[in-house]
């Protein structure tokens, strides 16, 4: 007899798109039967069907986390008519489906764990088709549950009839356990004795904390390490056991109505949209000016970034506690986060006081996602937990692309993975230069890899021949693609905002600390302030900042003072003179003036970043060693923003050279020490002078190269002010900013696969074109 079959793509598995199915086709009276595979989901249907009110309803009533990207439809015939619509077993294959993200609990969940009559009721690990964990506990596809890490826990009856039930929101929901047959928490001390299991162990938590103790708490993708955030002592004492001594700690508070209390922004519902999505990120917020929150906690910050519970044991521990907990990262300073109940003890041994574990394997890493709502949109500064690994579609012209890692860079890495027409972004893992996080990473690489069933024929990687992740890529029979830095975070944003392979070229500002670029002689050169004409093939450079010297190196990255010294000896003559350079005096300046003037250690680079820290130096806000990156561009924003929106002399003009056009920073330095103005207000002025150069500059050249849009990347971009200060200036330009994928080093992994797809692309046409015309050329011969 006829059927119909139904193939559908997109984020599929692991949802509850089949028991959906199976309800809607209940509703409809129609026959058949429903599969995952390993390219989606596929349906086969009983002839007569209304096809159009299938599929209005289909996509009308579609589960809350999933996305259908295609639907497909075909005929076969039935060899035997089925007489009721079931649900069969996955079938196996290439794998070519969505793996869906760890999400948030949802409602329906979090009543079940705090109604006393649910046999739920208080337990850690409730979930449904609709939240809980998934990417961070798939072994492998398709997503069935003895392909997870829940695979050693065994389904008690009450579980499996919940399980096997169409009818039931736990139809098939990998992660599905209760307190008889699930994973359980415990608390434990360093040396490994058990305190206490299940509700007990809970109260063991809670009673740590509200003593001002450190609890090491294992989640979905980590750890966190959590403390009382009301306590001075208690995040100072986390500080100083960590060596954590100013950076921003997440908070996690218990429930939305904090907000009032902890944020500026209050409850609005832009921000509490965010904080309660299924992706469930840390996002940055306005400081309220009276908080119950420590000063430790964002010191000297005007933004703190503040996260609701996600899982149901942080549900629990927020209820039992009822304040707000410091959640950090699960790891000692400098490596990577554990994954392991043996590893947290013992990396963590002289940080927490008490551990908070469970059984059940992390699988993957995935750390907590970061980003502020902007009146533009949302910014996402770090992508992973509730993201990753959700696909990106490839904008027009990148279709049915072969196999492709693309291997970021060193700093705040991710990797991506190209296959037919998208890119699956990895989840952030941190410097590349910790051989544990290097390892993690690789480790990824492989999973993604088997997850896919995908062996990349190419690898793109960061032109820098001393980056980790370059030498990475030395592998014999591959090919490799080096891309320059700045090139594939213009070609991230174009990515981002869909533009099409031959959609021409654009003004590119790509603004950070430093990458890999070409000087005018072909040989490698250190940029990081640019205004680039970009497509996804070529990368020209028109100008942007001029080159300074970086005295020490790497050093300058982290002592901003040499970075003053080497801006006044470059761009202010005499600026020993002056009572600005009182600034300098604290610091050993004269040696290393010299060997500035003599080149010694001090490469040039037209460095964004380090031009900030310079600023930040100069107006006392910077310290004599950073202890994160971005500290001191962190601190000159915070003192902008007292002063934003007043006018100012001070200006950065353009300077046109045969090398391309520069901003005039000779210029802005005897402008904006001439000025007598208060710190806040000169802090403004550059940020502001900044933006309006850049603006100048790429306005210029979009008119000179008959092009109205500019990209914009670089990690510089996290900064408010700038950004703001960008759009203003850039107004009467079609302006794309990073949103959806970080502007910093985050996002070039995207970058870098577009590029290298792009490359491949055209060779692989001129070389189709070369084989016709040799053919032709043949005939002609042959004739």
């Amino acid at each position: 007899m006829s059927g119909l079959l139904i193939r559908i793509c997109g984020k599929v598995q692991g949802v509850g798109f089949r028991p959906f199915i199976w309800q809607l086709a209940d509703r409809l009276r129609l026959r058949g039967e429903v599969c995952n595979d390993s390219t989606g989901v596929e349906i086969r249907l009983l002839q007569p069907v209304n096809v159009e009110l299938f599929i209005e309803q289909l996509q009308r009533d579609c589960p809350p986390l999933a996305r259908i990207d295609s639907i497909n439809f075909d005929s076969f015939d039935w060899q035997i008519p089925p007489l009721n619509f079931t649900i069969t077993d996955s079938r196996q294959g290439r794998m070519d489906t969505q793996i869906a993200p760890d999400a948030a609990t949802c409602p329906e969940c979090l009543h079940d764990i705090n109604h006393p009559g649910d046999r739920r009721f208080g337990y850690a690990f409730t979930n449904c088709t609709h939240c809980g964990p998934r990417f961070t506990l798939i072994r492998a596809m398709p997503y069935d549950r003895s392909a997870t890490s829940m695979a050693e826990f065994s389904l008690c009856p009450q579980c499996q009839q919940e399980y096997l039930n169409p009818a039931d929101r736990r139809f098939h929901a990998q992660p599905v356990a209760c307190p008889h047959c699930g994973p359980q928490i415990s608390a434990t001390l360093q040396s490994g004795a058990r305190l206490a299991s299940g509700a007990a162990a809970l109260e063991c938590a809670v009673a740590a904390l509200r003593a001002g103790k450190i609890v090491a708490i294992k989640g979905l993708g980590g750890f966190h390490l959590a403390c009382d955030a009301t306590q001075q002592n208690a995040v100072l004492r986390l500080r100083e056991r960590k060596q954590r001594p100013s950076k921003p700690l997440a908070v996690m508070v218990p429930d939305i109505g904090w907000l009032g209390q902890c944020s500026a922004e209050g409850p609005q519902s832009v921000l509490c949209g965010i904080l309660g999505s299924p992706a469930a990120p840390i996002v940055l917020t306005a400081k309220c000016a009276v908080s119950p929150l420590c000063e430790a906690v964002a010191p000297e910050l005007d933004e703190i970034g503040l996260m609701l519970p996600f899982t149901p044991l942080h549900h629990l521990l927020m209820q039992a506690f009822q304040t707000p907990l410091v959640m950090t990262s699960g790891n000692a300073n400098g490596c990577a986060p554990v994954l392991t109940n043996e590893a947290a003890l013992l990396q963590l041994g002289g940080i927490a006081d008490l551990w908070l574990l469970h059984n059940r394997d992390i699988v993957q890493r995935a750390d907590d996602s970061l980003l502020r709502v902007t009146p533009h949109g949302n910014e996402i500064l770090r992508r992973a937990r509730g993201y990753v690994p959700d696909a990106i579609v490839l904008p027009a012209g990148f279709d049915n692309q072969p196999p492709l890692l693309a291997l970021g860079g060193d700093l705040k890495n991710t990797f991506c993975l190209v296959r037919g027409n998208q890119a699956i972004l990895s989840a952030h893992f941190g410097s590349l230069t910790r051989s544990d996080i290097a390892g993690q990473q690789q480790q990824a690489i492989a999973h993604f890899q088997q997850l896919y069933d995908c062996t990349p024929a190419a690898v793109a990687r960061d032109a820098h021949p001393a980056y980790v992740s370059h030498m990475q890529a030395e592998s014999p029979g591959i090919q490799i693609i080096d891309v320059l830095h700045h090139h594939a975070h213009i070609a991230a944003c174009l990515a981002e905002h869909r533009w099409p392979l031959h959609g021409g070229k654009v003004i590119g500002l790509a603004l950070d600390g430093l990458g890999y670029g070409i000087a005018d002689d072909k040989t490698g050169a250190l940029w990081g302030g640019e205004c680039l004409l970009v497509d996804y093939l070529h990368c020209e450079r028109l100008g942007g900042l001029p080159a300074v010297a970086l005295p020490g190196g790497d050093r300058a990255a982290l002592e901003p003072w040499r970075n003053l010294l080497a801006q006044w000896q470059a761009f202010v003559p005499g600026w020993q003179t002056r009572p600005e350079s009182q600034a300098l005096q604290n610091y050993p300046w004269l040696p290393l003036s010299r060997a500035i003037a003599a080149g010694i250690n001090s490469p040039l680079a037209s460095s964004c970043g380090r031009l900030f820290d310079a600023v930040a130096v100069a107006l006392g806000c910077a310290p004599a060693q950073l202890t994160w990156e971005g500290e001191a561009a962190s601190h000159l924003e915070v003192l902008a923003q007292r002063a934003s929106g007043i006018s100012h002399p001070v200006t950065m003009p353009l300077q046109h050279t045969p090398s391309g056009t520069f901003l005039d920073l000779a210029t802005f330095w005897q402008q904006w020490l001439d000025w007598d103005a208060a710190p806040a207000a000169r802090a403004f002025a550059f940020h502001d002078a900044l933006a309006q150069g850049f603006a100048a500059l790429a306005s210029y050249h979009a008119e000179r190269m008959g092009t109205g849009t500019v990209a914009l990347g670089g990690g510089v971009l996290h900064n408010r002010l700038l950004r703001q200060r960008l759009r203003h200036y850039l107004a009467h330009l079609h302006v794309l900013m990073p949103q959806k994928v970080p502007a910093g080093d985050g996002g070039l992994a995207l970058g870098q696969a577009l590029v290298a797809c792009a490359r491949l692309q055209c060779s692989a046409a001129l070389h189709s074109a070369t084989s016709i015309s040799s053919g032709f050329n043949n005939k002609d011969s042959h004739d």
